[in-house]
């Protein structure tokens, strides 16, 4: 059998050609992502800590690949981003690949949404996606 040249197969892994794609991690059946604090609604001073809850399943850093793990994604004042694909990484999408739980943001006055969603060691959802009910905050200042 021909082997294919490096190159070719290089360029094959890096675009994600099928069959060549990690497939989706699962997680057990009753694992939940919550945020602990701020409670919905809250009307903060300044900057603040959120405490990201995972139940069910574990923590794990980005690059750790380990099953029933994932690692906690802050969604900024923006939806879900699409559910199969790596989340991105831009003020709106804040990534804490090195296991946190907590997490202190600095966010300008005014009205903000923020949500959890879990990612594999790849920073991509699982299948199905853990993310938590979206709360509001207001900062003031």
């Amino acid at each position: 059998m021909r082997q294919l040249p490096f190159a070719i197969l290089s360029a094959l892994l890096l675009l994600g050609a099928p069959g060549l794609r990690a497939q989706p991690k699962s997680m057990p059946e009753d694992a939940k992502v919550y945020i602990l604090w701020p409670p919905d609604g809250a009307v903060i001073r300044g900057a603040f800590w959120v405490r990201m809850g995972l139940s069910g399943a574990g923590i794990a850093p980005a690059g750790v690949e380990r099953a029933g793990t994932g690692h906690h994604h802050i969604l900024v004042d923006t939806p879900l981003p699409k559910l199969d694909e790596p989340i991105p990484s831009d003020h709106n999408h804040l990534h804490f690949g090195l296991g946190q739980t907590e997490a202190r943001l600095d966010l300008p006055a005014g009205k903000h949404t923020i949500q959890l969603l879990l990612g594999d060691e790849n920073h991509t959802p699982h299948q199905p996606p853990l993310y938590s009910k979206p709360i509001t905050v207001t900062v003031v200042r």
